[in-house]
């Protein structure tokens, strides 16, 4: 009987000490649209980090004469690994596996999967004008500059996703640490603050990049400040909300009663009780970062060329509207992304609804 009670007691600890946001993951699981969807989008952002082992024109390991050769890592020129094909230069590593195999004296190379770069310009290579039809060799064909599509599509998804979480991450820390001061002091700090934001919030976004962009050449950094010193204003107005609401509960009043500090208050009792809503809106505006990169790029104001971008393609696709690839490959490609980040935004939602889950139960 006594060890019964002890295991007893022991299973009720465990179930008590079950935290709020482990019973949410759980719950967040059970969810499969969304949860299949985060697994497929987390794995498929991890791997464009390391994508140039599966798509790309420089070789994985190169064996010449005797001696290991790692382009991945430093820049060969052509007579480095005796090419005889395009002899000045970098080395063409297609060239040189075709030419060692005819060879046929020991010296190999080892290629990626799919062995052509998202910027490598195919004009040498490929007959006729581009862009160039899907081929087996190019599965979705090739610009109009001769580059290859199904390689520019996966490095955009990288860049895209990144440029979309870094928006988001700077967004949501400028806009809750601004709305939380407006919430909790309120008054004059209030008033105040949401003037200068509606002031603020009237300065047109796109002109704004417009001109920027006629003085200096844009990159990925300065897009990311320039989208998160608009993006704030909406997290903002948000997190205020949540702590107007939430340092009048009485939860609040009783950790002043005791003495807390103003510090203890907001970080310890009224901000983690306010992120919930925060946490469940997050992908939902990855979704329009993405969304704004696309159409930045779409209009020429966004990342400079040659860099890899749906938005880029799709302008392509519009100027040369009989070659079917250049527009929907973008498109099925993005329309995939936003889809399944939209599951996972719903299924978080649900997953972390706090009228389900609160902590003032």
């Amino acid at each position: 009987m006594p060890e019964n009670k002890i295991n007893n007691t022991e299973e009720e600890k465990k179930k008590v000490s079950v935290s709020i946001f482990q019973k949410r993951w759980k719950k967040f699981k059970t969810l499969k649209r969304g949860y299949i969807s985060f697994v497929v989008i987390v794995t498929a952002f991890l791997i464009s980090f390391i994508l140039p082992l599966f798509v790309g024109k420089s070789a994985l390991l190169v064996h010449y004469n005797g001696e290991y050769y790692f382009p991945l890592f430093k820049t060969y020129q052509a007579t480095d690994l005796g090419q005889k094909r395009d002899a000045y230069g970098e080395a063409n590593y297609r060239f040189l596996k075709q030419q060692y195999s005819e060879e046929d004296q020991g010296n190999w190379v080892l290629m990626p999967f799919y062995p052509y770069g998202p910027n490598e310009n195919l004009l040498n290579e490929l007959e006729g004008n581009p862009p160039h039809p899907p081929s087996g060799e190019h599965w979705a064909g090739t610009d109009d500059r001769g580059r290859d599509v199904f390689a520019r599509l996966l490095y955009g998804f990288n860049i895209g996703l990144s440029f979309a979480l870094v928006v988001t991450f700077f967004s949501y820390i400028i806009g809750i640490a601004i709305g939380a001061i407006l919430g909790f002091y309120g008054g004059k700090v209030d008033i105040l603050g949401q003037r200068f934001i509606e002031i603020w919030g009237t300065l047109p976004f796109l002109y704004v990049i417009i001109i920027i962009s006629s003085i200096i050449n844009p990159n990925f950094f300065l897009l990311v400040l320039i989208l998160t010193l608009f993006n704030w204003i909406g997290m903002t107005y948000y997190m205020r909300g949540e702590f107007y609401r939430e340092k009048a509960r009485d939860y609040v009043a009783a950790a002043v009663s005791m003495g807390a500090k103003n510090k203890t208050v907001i970080f310890k009792h009224i901000l983690p009780n306010s992120l919930t809503p925060v946490i469940s809106y997050a992908p939902f505006a990855i979704v329009a970062n993405i969304f704004s990169l696309v159409s930045l790029d779409f209009l020429g104001f966004g990342l400079p060329p040659p860099t890899p971008s749906w938005g880029q393609l799709m302008q392509q696709g519009l100027t040369n509207i009989d070659y079917w690839w250049l527009i929907l490959t973008p498109l099925l490609a993005m329309f995939l992304t936003l889809l399944m980040i939209t599951f996972i935004g719903e299924a978080i939602r649900e997953a972390f609804d706090p009228k389900v889950y609160s902590r003032l139960r």
